[in-house]
């Protein structure tokens, strides 16, 4: 189908140009996938993208939270194709419980797309103001300088080209395009933190300041990126001198105190935080090769290495360390634990974290001058 001709209005030129700068920055043109909704941003960049970029295929996931949702998204397909999409698709999914509605929703739909993207990049449709509710956000939580980093405009293989766009721009192109966006429900839900701050936190940011605080903390996540793509390629750097060959346990584990290790096996949960208290062990299926009772190809890091770098630079290489044995979901408590047993060893025990299996939970201990993994039997936990 032949893409329609857009109009040169000043709010589609503002989204033609930043799809532009991005397929440029990007690889240049070539076929991609974009996640549409059928709300304003998402058509916005589809209209875009079918000019700017190559072959577009829209696919719309339907989570099936609502009454109509199965129209709805036949809708936001029929436009796609209106606006000379070469595909549009609808992905129908189940959406779980884990980390509430929110969460589990959208790793249903980053599952769903990533299900059918083919090799091709997934273009999404945040906007400028969705950055600035992410930086807020995570600064409010105490999240850390990689939350408030925001989102990334590649994050292989998903592009968000509009992150410099407002959103009041991607409305305006739906009005000049004649389309009607469709209206999440739950975008205007109070029972949501984001919808909260989106309404009330920052037009009460924007007045008390006299405007420009959304464009300031996206400029702030765009700042903090840079540095912190800087931290990260030292952290890399420290995280190859520490590595050291697999560390293979001699005491069976679930013993109250290994003879070989440094202090106790017994893993303690991070920050003091009880069992119950935070996400310490996540529940379900083996998170990857080697989350059971086997730890013989664990690979350790070198204390000595480590005690000599600034600790910003060891918690990210220690973070990156475990993000490639599949660890998942680590908070600053957990890093904060296990650097206190490389710089503050005071012979205490190992830190619980995420991952592992419904038979051993994975802690972090130090034993022989490293810091390695441990699969431990979660009845004998303690």
């Amino acid at each position: 189908m032949t893409a329609p001709k857009l109009p040169e209005t000043p709010a589609v030129l503002v989204v033609r140009r930043a799809l532009r700068e991005w397929v440029l920055a990007h690889g240049g043109q070539g076929p991609v996938v974009v996640a549409l909704s059928g709300g304003a941003d998402s058509l916005a960049l589809v209209a875009a993208a079918v000019v700017e970029t190559g072959p577009v295929t829209a696919v719309v996931v339907d989570h099936r939270l609502q009454d109509g949702s199965a129209e709805v998204a036949r809708r936001a397909a029929d436009q796609a194709l209106a606006l000379g999409c070469a595909q549009a698709r609808i992905v129908a999914v189940e959406v779980g419980r884990a980390g509430g509605m929110e969460a589990a929703a959208r790793t249903a739909r980053y599952a769903a797309l990533e299900s059918v993207r083919d090799g091709r990049p997934v273009l999404l449709g945040h906007t400028l103001d969705d950055q600035a509710e992410t930086v807020l956000l995570g600064l409010a939580r105490g999240s850390g300088g990689r939350s408030i980093q925001g989102m990334a405009a590649w994050n292989e293989p998903w592009g968000r080209p509009l992150l410099g766009v407002r959103r009041a721009q991607t409305e305006q192109v739906c009005a000049d395009l004649g389309i009607e966006a469709w209206r999440d429900p739950h975008n205007d839900d109070p029972a949501y933190t984001r919808v909260r701050v989106r309404n009330e936190v920052l037009p009460l940011l924007e007045d008390v300041l006299g405007g420009g605080a959304a464009q300031a903390l996206a400029r702030t996540a765009d700042q903090l990126r840079a540095d912190g793509a800087v931290l990260d390629d030292l952290a890399r750097e420290l995280l190859g001198a520490a590595r050291m060959p697999a560390v293979r346990p001699r005491a069976v584990l679930g013993e109250t105190r290994s003879p070989t290790a440094e202090g106790p096996s017994s893993a303690r949960p991070a920050g003091g935080v009880g069992e119950t208290g935070g996400p310490m062990i996540h529940e379900g299926a083996d998170a990857g090769p080697g989350s059971g009772g086997d730890d013989s190809d664990r690979p350790a890091l070198a204390i000595e290495i480590l005690t000599t770098a600034p600790a910003a630079l060891r918690r990210r290489a220690i973070r990156a360390w475990l993000t490639e044995q599949g660890v998942s979901g680590l908070m600053n408590a957990h890093l904060q634990a296990i650097d206190e047993l490389v710089s503050n060893w005071r012979g205490q025990g190992g830190v619980a974290i995420g991952g592992g299996s419904r038979a051993h939970r994975l802690v972090v201990v130090r034993e022989h001058g490293t810091l390695t993994v441990r699969a431990q039997p979660r009845f004998d936990a303690t």
